[in-house]
């Protein structure tokens, strides 16, 4: 994936919050695309191995909540993250980290990731496939930058975070934003 790549087309099983709904589970199934993701909007999005899990719990995904005010300043308009978990997981992830301006998205049978090239194998881990870990900002479904962790391959053995981070995407952001000098 490399800056000014169109986003796939994919649709993803999303589980929303219906005050409608009683009981303990007030949640419905909504499909989004893509566009109803991406379009007419510049975003931020992240995509790592697994909900739940240290790196993307303890570093990326609080990194992008408590700065979300730094990445709005900077033009952006949203912030997403992504994992190959499904819908269940991801919200009881972003409930258990306390988001409130994180959105997450699902990408359940790894459809997304995969048209991505970034899907790989961690049955290394006992994870089955998943997403490499990677940021980008997307303005209007169009890649405009593009943050990749080095060593993308099945089974690796580490799991590299710094490419990705919260403050890599923001230094990105803010470089871009200063007006040239004379």
């Amino acid at each position: 994936m490399k800056a000014g790549a169109i986003l796939p087309n994919v649709t993803f099983h999303t589980r929303v919050r219906d005050e409608a709904i009683e009981g303990p589970n007030p949640f419905r199934w909504e499909d989004k695309t893509t566009a109803d993701y991406f379009a007419g909007k510049r975003v931020v999005l992240f995509s790592l191995p697994g909900a739940f899990t240290p790196t993307c719990s303890t570093y990326q995904l609080p990194g992008f909540e408590n700065g979300h005010a730094d990445f709005i300043a900077q033009g952006v308009d949203a912030i997403y993250c992504m994992s190959v978990n499904d819908s269940f997981v991801m919200n009881k992830w972003a409930e258990s980290q306390n988001l409130s301006k994180v959105n997450v998205i699902p990408d359940g049978s790894g459809e997304f990731t995969r048209k991505m090239g970034m899907l790989v194998d961690k049955d290394n881990l006992g994870f089955g496939m998943r997403s490499w870990r990677y940021a980008a900002v997307i303005n209007d479904g169009v890649v405009e930058a593009w943050f990749e962790e080095p060593g993308l391959a099945d089974n690796h053995p580490e799991d590299p975070y710094g490419v990705s981070s919260p403050e890599t995407v923001l230094s990105y952001l803010v470089d871009k934003k200063e007006p040239a000098l004379a």
